[in-house]
């Protein structure tokens, strides 16, 4: 990690975090120390002022300039060259992160299944641990997308004045009973293969496949499936969207694991920033960072009206919307539209 030399700030250096300390969990649970792999990019100002912190969604890594190429990188919005770019993997990921196949320290075995139920808040106090390793007291800007847009929320309650801005993308307040009927269905998929209950890393492989298919049609909209995957011959069999959803459960199912997916599609219905403090509007107006909250029109998932409650219901916020068909997976598609609305939202904001 480079802090100090002005002559290697577009370098990107990947890390891994260990935490001895217990993290005490929302389930009653507790971890008796963790890690978390993350990536920096850039240098920090003397002022320490420059910090950009993203959060990655469901099946995302800390390779930040990979999956959100349109936005971080040399000459994109989030600019190597003028900010300090923090990137960690999830708690619960299989990108090197403490997740269900770790090494239970107290038994000296895998998890597995006896890995601890996470929530949200619970990934955001890991973060927070994180930022105090790195010796980083303010933060200009905390920005996720879906369940990291769910994280950044909570992440942010906890900041408080520590952090600047705050920019939700495609995320909401509470996981509504739409999105975690979803995520049961996809479990239901996992608990149906044989191999699921085994302690074996392949476990519930073939499952994932079929949750990974469920996922992918709350993700896209009925018109991008028009598009891409209407057919222009008549036939009764083999149709271009079969194809499409099996080869997308596959290509999940050969980078990611099914224990990890479990994990993180709990956590992501246990998000409720209002859960012991007085509802979602009163945690919201509790929020002392600058808010953008963004929605997407045809959002299946999270829903536009869920991205405007939040920013009606925290003191300083503003809501943008993006246009498109592609959905929910629209805040990774629509990079032109998304580099509008924040540059728009910084330069009414911050000056």
């Amino acid at each position: 990690m480079n802090l100090q030399s002005p002559y290697l700030i577009t370098d990107m250096s990947q890390e891994v975090f260990h935490c001895k300390e217990e993290l005490k969990l929302d389930s009653g649970e507790s971890l008796p120390g963790f890690q978390l792999s993350y990536t920096t990019q850039g240098h920090l100002t003397p002022k320490k002022d420059n910090v950009i912190w993203v959060l990655h969604a469901l099946t995302g890594d800390a390779n930040v300039h990979e999956w959100w190429s349109g936005l971080v990188g040399e000459d994109k919005f989030f600019d190597p060259t003028k900010y300090f770019i923090v990137c960690a993997n999830l708690l619960g990921s299989c990108y090197g992160s403490t997740q269900p196949l770790s090494e239970n320290p107290n038994t000296g075995k895998s998890y597995y299944y006896d890995f601890p139920n996470l929530s949200t808040r619970d990934m955001a106090n890991a973060f927070d641990r994180l930022r105090e390793h790195l010796g980083i007291q303010q933060i200009d800007t905390v920005i996720g997308g879906s369940l990291g847009g769910q994280v950044a929320l909570e992440w942010s309650y906890k900041l408080s004045e520590s952090v600047k801005n705050t920019i939700i993308v495609a995320s909401n307040a509470k996981t509504s009973p739409w999105t975690i009927g979803f995520n049961e269905a996809q479990r239901m998929s996992i608990e149906s293969d044989s191999t699921w209950g085994q302690n074996h890393p392949d476990a519930g492989k073939k499952g994932l496949e079929a949750a990974r298919a469920i996922g992918m049609l709350s993700y896209r909209h009925q018109d991008i499936f028009q598009a891409s995957q209407g057919e222009t011959e008549e036939k009764t069999d083999h149709f271009k969207v079969s194809s499409y959803l099996r080869y997308q459960g596959q290509k999940l199912a050969n980078r990611f694991n099914a224990l990890s997916y479990w994990v993180l599609t709990k956590a992501m219905d246990s998000h409720d920033l209002g859960r012991g403090r007085g509802g979602t509007a009163a945690a919201l107006s509790q929020i002392k960072s600058k808010v953008l909250s963004i929605g997407i029109n045809t959002d299946l998932l999270f829903t536009k009206e869920e991205s405007q409650f939040i920013s009606k219901n925290v003191p300083n916020g503003t809501y943008r919307e993006i246009s498109s068909i592609y959905g929910h997976d629209a805040f990774l598609v629509e990079n032109e539209q998304l580099n509008y609305i924040l540059k728009s939202f910084y330069l009414e904001n911050n000056g």
